[in-house]
């Protein structure tokens, strides 16, 4: 019992703190920085849209509006079946160059984009979510990576804003916030293990097309590194993106995403493999199959703990620890449904909700469940 309840806070210490540590360390010994410089070949920019009426237009301005060659950028519109008045919107932008594709019926998001890719004429992809809005440099930003040969994947930092300060949307700021430390320092040992699928870009020799189900922030990352290319992250690539306020839509979004994962990972168990691969599946291993899995530690802590609480007063005092947890988070959610904001400890309901909706992915990843379609995220 003992041996369990010790060997679950180890991996929870290692996943949340050991690991941030080992890769800080490492990205001081190994520093591969990246040749950046100026640099502006043809780009194709992508914008996946279901039902994005309220949104669609500004997003499309905006990226008419980048600091980018305009002769050099394509901007491509795939609308995924939407029933509202997306397309008569971007239609209203051809005659600024803009393409629509229309996916019927629906098939998803992924499908989108490897339909989008296939006639997009650009060298470099960049693909937005309809509802990000980019800063003015952000694309000359993102693309300057590209000029080190090295480079085949560039991702940027998305800044989720939360004007009303709810317990959800601060939380998933701090969260990314420690998201992206870790990010700027795997890429300075050579490759990232993530993405923001609202600011990113590949190159497009390297794109492959992925199944329907698959997550396309995670799959074509690690397809890239497959192929012998870098995966980095550009922090001065920033888009803004309003941050879910409702508890169940984000909770609902972390169960999507954590079970598209399970299965992206399944489905390149190759890379788990650390003698062929090294210091990145280490990195795989610790980033993201154990951060999804850490749900299962939790449990093995507390259960053991339980049965331990009377063998010594550690254990008994860390009981109560735990157990204090769990109420705050329990607290501020109900505090949070009667309509009465909270500033303090939002990162603990939301350190909760990420865990326990890896739980629920993992549940039916176990039963075999895929999903394909899903309403898009949407913040105040």
């Amino acid at each position: 019992m003992k041996i369990v309840f010790f060997f679950s806070l180890f991996i929870i210490f290692y996943i949340y703190i050991g690991y941030p540590l080992l890769i800080y360390l490492l990205s001081l010994l190994k520093n591969s920085k990246i040749t950046k410089d100026i640099y502006e070949p043809s780009v194709s920019l992508i914008i996946p849209a279901y039902n994005e009426e309220n949104y669609i237009a500004n997003s499309i301005q905006n990226k008419l509006d980048l600091n980018y060659p305009k002769d050099k950028l394509e901007i491509i519109v795939v609308s995924d079946g939407s029933t509202d008045r997306t397309e008569e919107i971007v239609t209203k932008f051809e005659k600024d160059g803009i393409k629509l594709i229309k996916q019927n019926p629906r098939a998803g998001k992924t499908q989108a984009l490897n339909r989008a890719v296939n006639l997009a004429k650009g060298e470099i992809i960049v693909f937005s979510d309809a509802n990000s809005l980019y800063h003015p440099n952000a694309l000359k930003m993102i693309i300057r990576n590209f000029y080190d040969p090295s480079v085949g994947y560039v991702t940027g930092q998305m800044k989720y804003t939360n004007p009303d300060g709810n317990a959800v949307g601060d939380g998933c700021t701090a969260y990314m916030k420690y998201e992206y430390f870790l990010r700027e320092r795997e890429t300075l040992t050579g490759s990232i293990v993530g993405a923001d699928g609202g600011i990113d870009a590949v190159r497009k020799h390297l794109y492959k097309p992925m199944n329907q189900d698959q997550l396309p922030d995670l799959v074509l990352p690690l397809q890239v590194v497959l192929q012998g290319f870098r995966v980095i992250y550009e922090p001065q690539a920033i888009s803004e993106e309003a941050a879910l306020t409702n508890f169940e839509d984000e909770y609902r979004m972390r169960v999507r995403v954590s079970l598209r994962a399970f299965w992206a990972i399944s489905d390149l168990k190759s890379l788990l493999s650390i003698r062929k691969y090294g210091l990145f599946a280490i990195q795989i291993w610790s980033h993201k199959v154990l951060r999804y899995l850490a749900f299962i530690f939790f449990l093995f802590l507390y259960t053991t703990n339980y049965f331990l609480y009377n063998n010594h007063p550690f254990y008994k005092a860390f009981f109560i620890l735990q157990n204090s947890f769990y109420l705050i988070s329990i607290i501020i959610f109900i505090i949070e449904k009667s309509g009465i904001k909270v500033s303090k400890l939002n990162f603990t309901l939301y350190f909760a909700l990420i865990n326990v909706a890896a739980g629920h992915a993992f549940v039916k990843f176990l039963q075999g469940k895929r999903q394909i379609l899903w309403n898009p995220r949407k913040g105040s």
